[in-house]
């Protein structure tokens, strides 16, 4: 497995950055998938990096290869927590997705100026990786997506303080409504505070959705100058 994520960015340069965002694309997809999102969520200072996860074969897909941060072994939609999936694989992309998180922090940037976001499987690990984490995270947006490795959650949690923005279609027939809402539900009984959104779509993002995560994010991360140096 790779041990090393490539990415694209978008948003300020490295030198007039002062917050970033690492956005995790959903099972099959890759780091352009959010880019549109991620240039309509600009603001001064901040840096979008949207990493490619690495391929590998997926059991509920026949075992095709694709781009995807963990193996889903099953998927029983009669239950709340319906996949259930390779803890070695997220433990292995969450070592990955550290990498890069303490890159941006040994660069400058400070560990709570730093958000990390995620659709689909990507949501499931940014949950994962932020409710374990060594850094003092701002946040954490998890769209459209369900608490992996859901037995050791208990057992593993540190981060009890972390905003999070966490969102679900109601009629989204990937990943159903219904486990985002048992996620909610878990997380919420462990005092974990959760801006909560549905909306009346699939699995997908919707305009509305991306204007709230855009509010949500100026008051995480609010701007620090007024020059924008945006770039792809």
């Amino acid at each position: 497995m790779a041990d090393a994520l490539s990415f694209v960015e978008v948003g300020s340069d490295s030198e007039s950055c002062d917050a970033v965002v690492i956005w995790l694309h959903g099972l099959g997809a890759d780091g352009h998938d959010f880019a549109p999102v991620a240039r309509m969520l600009s603001s001064p200072g901040r840096r979008y990096i949207l990493p490619h996860a690495p391929s590998m074969p997926v059991t509920i897909n026949g075992g095709m290869w694709m781009p995807a941060w963990y193996d889903i072994l099953s998927m029983d939609p009669g239950a709340r927590d319906a996949p259930r999936e390779s803890a070695d694989d997220v433990i292995h992309s969450t070592k990955l997705v550290n990498k890069l998180i303490e890159n941006e922090i040994n660069n400058g940037i400070p560990e709570e100026r730093i958000v990390i976001a995620g659709f689909s499987q990507g949501g499931a690990l940014a949950l994962y990786l932020s409710l374990r984490s060594e850094y003092n995270l701002a946040g954490v947006v998890a769209l459209s997506c369900y608490l992996p490795v859901r037995e050791r959650f208990e057992s593993e949690l540190k981060n009890t303080n972390i905003p999070i923005f966490q969102a679900h279609g109601r009629f989204d027939m990937v990943v159903p409504y219904y486990s985002g809402l048992y996620t909610h539900e878990l997380l919420t009984s462990k005092s974990i505070e959760i801006n909560w959104h549905e909306y009346q779509i699939g699995h997908e993002v919707s305009p509305q959705e991306i204007s709230d995560i855009g509010n949500w994010l100026n008051e995480i991360i609010p701007p620090l100058f007024n020059d924008n140096t945006d770039t792809i």
